[in-house]
């Protein structure tokens, strides 16, 4: 049997946050900040590390209360997407995205933490217009539209 010397992957949870209440549909995406460790200035969705013992989605509901103020009765989840491999050779990192698409009752109530520099509602299909986190639009469109039927994580 062959050895590889493939790195671990990192776990790591994507909300992409969903509004529907001004006639077209739009996600919100936070510009990372100096002060986090990895792709600071680019532009991404709610995330954070996968913790050990706990589901993505139980994750991804604490990154989604801790970086946008939104709590579990005002999000509903519409989709999770098949986790999705990222290769970032250049920077020598490998990432297991478990992305999720989340509709918000109340948009408007975002407040971002320390780990956001900014933050704004987009169409899906301007997300490609921003430099973002690698493959973020690969990792929006495994759960974009939501229209397609419920995939539990």
């Amino acid at each position: 049997m062959s050895q590889t010397n493939s790195p671990v992957p990192t776990h790591v949870v994507t909300s992409f946050l969903l509004r529907r209440d001004q006639g077209e549909d739009c996600v919100l995406l936070v510009r990372r900040s100096d002060r986090v460790r990895t792709y600071r200035g680019a532009w991404g969705a709610v995330s954070g590390y996968l913790e050990p013992g706990v589901t993505p989605l139980e994750q991804a509901r604490t990154e989604m209360r801790e970086e946008a103020g939104v709590d579990e009765p005002s999000a509903t989840l519409l989709r999770s997407g098949e986790p999705l491999a990222v290769d970032d050779d250049a920077q020598g990192l490998h990432w297991v995205v478990h992305p999720f698409l989340f509709l918000l009752m109340t948009p408007d109530a975002v407040r971002t933490d320390w780990e956001a520099t900014d933050h704004r509602w987009v169409r899906p299909d301007e997300v490609t217009s921003y430099p973002t986190v690698p493959k973020l639009a690969e990792a929006l469109s495994a759960v974009y539209p939501p229209e397609a039927p419920y995939d539990a994580p």
